[in-house]
């Protein structure tokens, strides 16, 4: 993940180049005219990893920046957490949401802490001294990684926790199939520490690696897998049945929202966290499981269900 500056440079000047850091929501690439506000009269830029959440985590924190004066230039949907991250540190964007528990491996730890306040407060002193990175207070949401299954499917197999998987695929790997992102499949954090933590080694042959999105269904049909990844946070999860196994040895770190700001641009402009807390305290499991259900399963734009949310809360 350590990459020298001529590199990080390079990857953000390409991903910015070739519109591969935008998301496919064009027209609201570029703000409205100013509202009159704390921010009036700064030119602000908001990025964000390509899934929907992250979609619509810089949807409401573009709009809501907006709606206290500022210009907001968007680069929504960056392929990965390393390259919005680069993006960050090398000033080409000024703020986007990350994860306490994503923030922690990106500094290079390799302990696990289960406790989230503590692992806010540790990220977060840790990245101001070493990026100037501020991690605003955090949102009790918790994007954890975990693992799901078909409810039916799961009381077929006898199924509860990550232990009972770990089971099957060592009995009977061909049921114990496993769909996950790239990403996933590549983190310390994710299914090389799955596996290492509960004792288990599926078939390569019995994984398929799949775009984010894709892996709810292909777990709700059992085709390919009848076991995926998915985020503790996703509306799909209960609109298609889906039950997530237990993480009995708590291997998953937490991964509570916090919006990261580069340090000059909030000493400059510190009503940005003023601005931005009321939308933190907002941001429950709960509350976000249904703003990506709006999207994932009603068919709506992150634009429009960012729009209505905050203007349902007084926040536009």
């Amino acid at each position: 993940m350590r990459k020298t500056a001529l590199a990080v440079t390079g990857l953000v000047s390409t991903l910015l180049m070739t519109g591969c850091a935008l998301s496919s929501n064009s027209p609201h690439q570029t703000s409205g005219p100013a509202k009159d506000g704390p921010l009036k009269g700064d030119t602000l830029t908001v990025a964000s990893k390509e899934f929907t959440e992250q979609l619509l985590l810089c949807e409401i924190t573009a709009q809501r920046l907006e709606s206290q004066g500022a210009t907001v230039k968007r680069t929504c949907g960056m392929s990965g957490s390393n390259a919005v991250r680069a993006a960050l540190t090398s000033g080409s964007v000024d703020m986007y949401w990350e994860y306490t528990g994503t923030g922690w491996l990106d500094l290079q730890q390799t302990t696990t802490v289960n406790d989230p306040a503590q692992m806010y407060q540790k990220v977060s002193a840790m990245d101001k001294a070493k990026n100037n990175v501020v991690w605003l207070p955090p949102a009790a949401a918790n994007n954890t990684y975990a693992i799901a299954v078909k409810t039916d499917v799961a009381q077929k197999l006898g199924i509860k926790t990550i232990s009972d998987y770990a089971k099957l695929a060592q009995s009977n790997p061909s049921e114990a199939k496993f769909c996950g992102a790239s990403e996933f499949f590549g983190r310390d954090d994710g299914w090389p520490g799955v596996e290492k933590a509960y004792g288990f080694d599926l078939p390569k042959g019995d994984t398929a690696e799949l775009a984010e999105g894709p892996i709810y269904n292909a777990v709700a049909k059992g085709n390919p897998c009848n076991f995926g990844e998915v985020f503790a946070t996703d509306g799909r999860i209960a609109a298609l049945k889906l039950t997530v196994l237990e993480d009995d040895k708590k291997f998953f770190p937490p991964y509570n929202l916090s919006l990261n700001v580069r340090g000059d641009v909030l000493a400059k402009d510190p009503e940005i966290a003023s601005v931005m807390a009321p939308v933190s305290k907002l941001l429950t499991t709960p509350e976000l499981q249904k703003l990506n259900a709006e999207i994932d399963v009603d068919g709506k734009t992150p634009e429009e269900v960012a729009s209505s949310w905050l203007r349902a809360n007084k926040l536009n």
